[in-house]
């Protein structure tokens, strides 16, 4: 299992690269902080390309009727782990994607400056796949040797009041590095 490495542009090497456009500079912070969240579109149908085409402002109000009320928002995340543990990258971690909205870590506002975040293609709804947990294992340690990280949290512990992913069935205790 060969360890991930993350090149000086901010890139893993071994991830599938997809471009997103929903991303600007980082405030002079260092990432600090992993977000993990959990995501799938149509909801809680899993492999087609709803993601990736949200990520990357494609997504066809006229495809699904959830997606009409979210196509005109601009987000994404560093990272997406499909259910099959293959690792795609939308975003440069020396850049800042947009997936923690408002958020508070700490009394730190606007987690987005100094966290990296991953998607997980899931739901609130049922245990997430072995092989995402692996990716994300390999993922972390790999975040931790790059990056001064102090904690891995859920979107629902920086957004309390808005947010409930990566939810009930995620297992926190299958992180190797078990900052939570």
């Amino acid at each position: 299992m060969e360890n991930y490495v993350i090149n000086n542009d901010g890139f893993v090497a071994q991830a599938q690269q997809i471009a997103s456009p929903n991303f600007d500079a980082r405030p002079e912070e260092e990432v600090s902080l992993v977000v993990i969240h959990n995501i799938s579109l149509p909801p809680s149908q899993y492999g087609g390309n709803g993601i990736i085409e949200l990520f990357t402002n494609q997504l066809n109000p006229d495809e699904h009727p959830y997606y009409a009320g979210i196509y005109t928002q601009k987000v994404s995340a560093h990272f997406l782990i499909r259910r099959d543990g293959t690792l795609i990258q939308f975003v440069s971690c020396l850049n800042r994607a947009w997936h923690a909205g408002k958020s508070s870590w700490q009394s730190r506002e606007r987690c987005n400056d100094f966290s990296v975040g991953i998607e997980l293609e899931g739901s609130d709804y049922e245990a997430f796949d072995e092989a995402q947990y692996q990716t994300l294992n390999k993922l972390v340690a790999c975040l931790n040797s790059s990056y001064p990280i102090q904690a891995i949290v859920g979107h629902s512990d920086i957004a309390p009041d808005r947010k409930t992913d990566p939810g009930p069935y995620f297992d926190w205790q299958k992180l190797t590095h078990h900052h939570h």
